[in-house]
Formats: structure tokens, sequence, C-alpha cells
């Protein structure tokens, strides 16, 4: 039986969304995010947010999300670099979720003290810079003959690995 840590001793947790492309992906994201706890998304670039950019909700983005758009800490940021220097600087590991040359099986992530998760685009990924910048970079490995999961589907794995004892 799996067992979750207790609410108070995990983690905590943040996600840097890097040009994600898909409101769909953005908002399914955001109610897996709020499910484990995370306590901030950072949305970089093309990444939709809740709002438009007329600051009015979005229909759409609501409509996948369910409401947890409205739970979790949310910011649109422009440089992710910058956030991530910073975020390194507050005592933050910073864990992309990549399939990379260096990568190891994000089974083998060691989920302590404050974490940034950094997702990629659909496409072309998590980007050199922020690649660059990373402690570790995860990789969940694929056994079928597809190269990659959802980007939404894959933070829900890594994140409940880093919630399970």
């Amino acid at each position: 039986m799996l067992k979750l840590k207790i609410q108070n001793s995990k983690p905590e947790m943040c996600l840097l969304l890097d040009n994600i492309r898909s409101v769909h992906n953005v908002g399914s994201i955001f109610r897996t995010a709020e499910t484990a706890g995370i306590s901030k998304i950072y949305c970089l670039g093309t990444t939709p947010t809740p709002l438009d950019r007329f600051k009015r909700k979005r229909q759409d983005f609501a409509k996948v999300a369910l409401g947890a758009e409205e739970l979790v800490a949310w910011e649109y940021v422009k440089s992710g670099v910058i956030l991530v220097k910073i975020l390194k600087r507050e005592g933050f590991k910073i864990i992309a979720l990549e399939q990379a040359e260096n990568s190891i099986d994000y089974r083998k992530v060691k989920a302590t003290g404050k974490i940034l998760i950094i997702l990629g685009n659909e496409v072309g990924g998590v980007s050199k810079g922020l690649l660059n910048l990373s402690d570790e970079i995860a990789e969940i490995p694929m056994r079928g003959k597809k190269e990659s999961l959802n980007v939404s589907v894959a933070v829900g794995i890594m994140m409940y690995e880093m919630l399970l004892d």
C-alpha cells in the first residue's frame, strides 16, 4: 500500500511552466498541482494563464482546471532564468523534467527542502538556458514505442512520486 507523506512534512514544491502551448495542458497541470499541494505555479513565455490579457477569467482554462486556478498561487514571469537564479538563492533545488543525455531516473530524485520543477514546451521541451541552471534533470523512462508522455501526465507522475514515502 502506498502512503503519502504527512501534509506538514512534504517539501515545498513549485512549478515553472516554460512556454507550454496548450491551455488544456496548463489547466490540467493546475488541477493536478492543487491536489498535490503545490505552493505556486510560475507561467513563462507563451504559457496560458488563468486570466486573459485583459485580466478576465478564461473560461477554457477554468473548464479544465475546475477551480484549481483559484486555489493555487500563480504568477506570470518574463524571465525564467532570472526567476531560477532568485529561487536558487532562496534555497530551492531546481529539477527539470526532461529527456536529456545527463538525465536521471525520476525515482532517484530526493524530495527534500524547497523544490522547483521545470516543465517544458510540448514539442521543444525545457529551454537550454533553464536546463543549464537545473541542479538535476529527471526523466520518466518510456517502455512503449512513444517517445514521451503528455506534459500534464508527466508532471503528475513526478509530483506524486516525490510525495510518496
